[in-house]
């Protein structure tokens, strides 16, 4: 629960960008008519949630995915200390 409420704090963001690069965020934003900060959070968590489904869907061909899951049965995996850290991490939605 704590991480809700921690979520619904606004903190800062800072950043530096030259000048060719602000005015055409500026551009941007003119014709849309908001504003430089919204327009940018904006674009940054629509990229940002491109590159989380990218890493959490993938589609894979029968073949491939008859390897996969090959992959997933084969015991050795249990002896690889890189899965067993990667399935130790915290779950992103958890």
């Amino acid at each position: 629960m704590n991480q809700l409420l921690e979520r619904d704090k606004p903190v800062p963001i800072n950043m530096r960008v030259d000048t060719k690069k602000r005015s055409l965020i500026d551009a941007a934003v003119e014709i849309l008519g908001t504003d430089r900060t919204s327009f940018i959070l904006e674009a940054a968590c629509k990229r940002a949630e491109e590159v989380l489904l990218d890493r959490r869907l993938f589609l894979l061909s029968d073949e491939a995915f008859d390897r996969f899951e090959q992959a997933l049965n084969d015991n050795s995996l249990g002896n690889n200390e890189c899965v067993k850290k990667l399935l130790a991490k915290p779950k992103p939605w958890s």
